[in-house]
């Protein structure tokens, strides 16, 4: 189970890592396995929807059991999939890099980390970064 102390540990990490970097404001999400938040935050200047991005990337993630960067590339080459798998979770599936499976030392599934604000790359670095931090492992789908 993800705890509450890691989940706010991978939220800290993840926006010292933007920040130390240099990186847009972002708005970060973590989830448990069974989808439900455990933490949220969105840094000072992030754009309005940048939340629920994060989330979607997040949400997604856990749903196809998938680490975003494999679901983009899905996207790309099976859409239809995409746009229906899209539709069969709620429209809570955004296939872009920056939504991360989190995964203990025996490969089980945790949750996940869905970052928005700045590039794809940016986000999911952050993520990974913040995962560590806790002691876990992140599944970028790559």
């Amino acid at each position: 189970m993800l705890t509450l102390a890691q989940a706010q540990t991978i939220l800290a990490t993840a926006l010292t890592h933007a920040t130390a970097n240099g990186f847009k404001p972002l708005a970060v999400a973590v989830i448990d396995a069974r989808g439900a938040q455990k933490a949220f935050a969105a840094q000072d200047g992030t754009s309005l929807k940048r939340g629920e991005i994060a989330l979607g990337k997040a949400q997604g993630a856990v749903a196809l059991g998938l680490g975003s960067r494999a679901l983009h590339k899905m996207a790309q080459e099976r859409p239809y999939f995409i746009e229906a798998a899209t539709h069969a979770v709620g429209g809570l599936l955004v296939p872009v890099p920056g939504g991360v499976l989190v995964r203990d030392a025996a490969g089980e599934l945790l949750g996940a980390v869905g970052i928005s604000g700045g590039t794809s790359d940016n986000d999911e670095a952050a993520a990974t970064a913040g995962i560590a931090a806790a002691g876990l492992h992140a599944d970028t789908g790559a």
